[in-house]
């Protein structure tokens, strides 16, 4: 498999162009994913707080186990995505992704730096202020928009206990992440994300070349990740440099939450807590070929959050320009891209 960008990169940002140049395939190494448990939360505070820090400083990725997050409600989204993403084409239509919000559907649109060629899904996604008119009703995904609205909140809550601990280990109060990612806010930006990936059951021998997701790291602070067991191929590779080409795969197990630090979040800290690199790769041929589903929760800041780390680092920035930087440097040239790779 190589599905890699061979134009020369062309965007503003240097990590970008960095990342242009790591869509092989690499090679597999095990590594240990830390799994933590959250069990006991208040009480054991502390102790959590210095297991999370160790996993973000460290590889960039842990799990979350006694989350907190009901199985039957996880298994609740993951039917109502599937009563979704089963609708005729020319329903799902009717919630485009609008320019610049986050919300709606879109459909093989998302082109990595690291591939340059679409990722094979289709998303819809969810950011509370920005839904007018993008739910479906309940003629056609009954409890749809109830369902998903628990399960973000459940998720922010999870997301919010997380930063909590980096919080208190950065030196700020223990609340400043969550009064920074406000729900009720009409400056809120955190995303529910729906995804599903192209069955390659039928698939011809050369789309498997290709990516299901190709290497990136989020923008974000924190993202919570749902899989569903059986439906694997996570895979990670520490840091920003992925010149070694060495990636693990993330098992999909039940009942945990995988976990990454994302760019703001990494520029926030200084640099301390690590934004890591990750991709979802095709099936191999002895594997499970089916739709793929997963469900990620993006902790982003709200608009008007101001982002600088306690030893000021960086200039101060807003989380909503941060994101726009970040936005039109990863996708000036996707047409572009997209030409130059067939």
């Amino acid at each position: 498999m190589t599905g890699q960008n061979t134009e020369k990169a062309a965007y503003k940002l240097d990590e970008l162009n960095r990342e242009a140049t790591i869509g092989g395939m690499g090679v597999s190494v095990a590594r240990a994913v830390p799994q933590i448990d959250m069990a006991d939360f208040e009480e054991r505070k502390t102790e959590i707080a210095d297991q999370l820090w160790q996993a973000a400083t460290g590889i960039g990725f842990f799990q979350l186990i006694n989350h907190g997050i009901p199985d039957d409600l996880l298994s609740s989204v993951y039917d109502k995505a599937w009563d979704f993403f089963n609708l005729p084409m020319a329903e799902k239509e009717h919630f485009p992704l609008k320019p610049g919000t986050n919300a709606g559907w879109e459909f093989r649109a998302q082109v990595r730096p690291s591939t340059g060629t679409p990722d094979n899904k289709e998303s819809y996604q969810i950011t509370l202020p920005n839904m007018t008119g993008l739910w479906p009703d309940d003629e056609q995904v009954p409890g749809f928009q109830h369902t998903m609205r628990l399960f973000e909140q459940a998720n922010w809550k999870l997301g919010m206990r997380v930063l909590s601990c980096f919080a208190l280990k950065l030196g700020f109060d223990e609340d400043f992440f969550t009064k920074l990612h406000n729900p009720v806010s009409p400056t809120y930006q955190s995303t529910l994300r729906l995804i599903h990936y192209m069955s390659m059951e039928n698939a011809k021998p050369e789309d498997f070349r290709f990516w299901r997701a190709g290497a990136h790291s989020d923008f974000d602070c924190l993202t919570l990740l749902h899989q569903r067991p059986g439906q694997g191929g996570l895979q990670l590779c520490p840091g920003k440099d992925a010149t070694s080409g060495e990636w693990t795969d993330v098992a999909p197990d039940p009942g945990v939450v995988t976990c990454n630090i994302g760019d703001m979040l990494m520029r926030w800290s200084d640099d301390k807590l690590l934004s890591t690199l990750h991709r979802v790769r095709m099936p191999y041929p002895d594997e499970y070929l089916g739709p793929r589903l997963s469900v990620p929760f993006f902790c982003q800041a709200n608009r008007d959050a101001v982002i600088q780390g306690p030893e000021k680092k960086y200039a101060p920035i807003t989380a909503e320009n941060y994101l726009k930087e970040r936005m039109q440097a990863n996708y000036a040239e996707k047409k572009e891209l997209i030409a130059g790779n067939g």
